[in-house]
């Protein structure tokens, strides 16, 4: 299975997929933050960076199965300016059209913040909409959903597939909250008081950072007050949550994002780095579900092995 990771963040696609049972014969990373860069090849060491999605070459990429790409979302967020598609970050999503449109996967999944349905008066959702669609050969399926039906986080964000003819059938969606319920996490956090979204930019709320009695606010990546990342201070009753919570909360593994391969060299990663990396991600168990209920047909069925 060849997979095209865009906008890779650590690599919360890539984790999903292959705990989803797929085993990648071909796996290549677009990403420009320094620190992102260097946890995704500490953590994937066979993965190839192929730089900024602006400079990617489509014919490097040819037979490509699948593509994940979750584009910048401050200009959609509500958090943001909500500068919707002509904003210079979100307006990047119109690169990873360009390549699909080159490289024809088999699938490609987006995902992006709840506001994108509701920017510039929902008209940049139906023009992203229209834009897959003018790629042609390919049938479309999307789906609002929560982190909280599988995680103690309340994350909702849109996850959209795009399936082509012949190779690929819609059947990811609809996702409902029982879907999840089969497995320990989600039996476990259906006793569990709920946190709200983890975010990665803008300006943070005292009690966005802070572990409380019955439900805890956004876990936050990054912000100007840089409160997030400093050590266990315990502040009338409550406290920040810790690197290894926040990476919990996002269903990544235990200090997934304490090292990172800067340039060959095996090096730690600061702790307000570590937040915003992990604020900035997809949560793993979502795409996993994603991953596993995606229906190929018979000539890609022998690159995957679904658990």
């Amino acid at each position: 299975m060849k997979i095209i990771d865009l906008f890779s963040g650590i690599g919360g696609f890539s984790l999903g997929f292959q705990r989803a049972g797929y085993q990648f014969t071909e796996h290549y990373f677009s990403e420009i933050d320094k620190h992102a860069i260097a946890n995704y090849k500490y953590n994937f060491p066979n993965a190839k960076h192929i730089g900024n999605i602006k400079t990617i070459q489509p014919a490097d990429l040819a037979g490509a199965d699948i593509i994940t790409f979750g584009s910048p979302c401050v200009d959609f967020s509500v958090a943001g300016r909500r500068a919707g598609l002509a904003g210079t970050k979100s307006s990047l999503i119109q690169y990873a059209i360009a390549l699909i449109t080159c490289v024809r996967p088999s699938v490609f999944i987006w995902e992006n913040v709840k506001g994108a349905f509701s920017s510039n008066a929902r008209a940049d959702f139906w023009a992203i909409i229209q834009a897959f669609a003018n790629i042609g050969g390919y049938t479309i399926e999307w789906q609002l959903l929560n982190t909280s039906w599988v995680l103690p986080q309340n994350r909702e964000r849109i996850y959209l597939v795009g399936h082509l003819a012949g190779r690929s059938e819609p059947e990811v969606f609809p996702i409902t909250e029982d879907d999840f319920f089969t497995t320990e996490k989600a039996q476990i956090q259906s006793q569990t008081a709920i946190c709200t979204t983890l975010k990665a930019s803008g300006s943070m709320r005292p009690e966005d950072t802070y572990i409380i009695p019955k439900e805890a606010n956004t876990l936050t990546g990054g912000g100007k007050s840089g409160g997030l990342h400093s050590d266990m201070t315990v502040i009338g009753g409550v406290r920040r949550l810790t690197e290894i919570e926040c990476e919990r909360l996002q269903g990544f593994p235990d200090n997934w994002t304490q090292y990172g391969n800067y340039n060959g060299r095996k090096r730690s990663i600061s702790k307000t780095q570590r937040y915003k990396l992990i604020g900035n991600a997809v949560t793993v168990d979502i795409v996993e579900l994603i991953a596993k209920r995606l229906n190929f047909s018979a000539h890609l069925t022998d690159k995957v092995t679904k658990s």
